[in-house]
């Protein structure tokens, strides 16, 4: 299934940011660090287990619980 990869970068910054757009370039940069581009990324994209596995792990780091 592609996509979920974005998926899982909309709702992670959705869910940390609030809709504060100032948080969520924050939550973007911090990705980015953790060696996740979002702009890489798109609804086609591949789904890759490693960068989803990457993904679960920074939503966990910044404290939010998805599945």
């Amino acid at each position: 299934m592609a996509g979920k990869i974005k998926q899982t970068i909309d709702l992670i910054i959705k869910e940390k940011s609030m809709g504060d757009e100032t948080i969520a370039r924050l939550t973007r940069a911090k990705l980015i660090m953790m060696g996740i581009n979002p702009h890489k990324y798109d609804i086609q994209s591949q789904d890759d287990p490693m960068i989803i596995t990457k993904l679960l792990q920074a939503a966990k780091d910044f404290g939010l619980s998805i599945k």
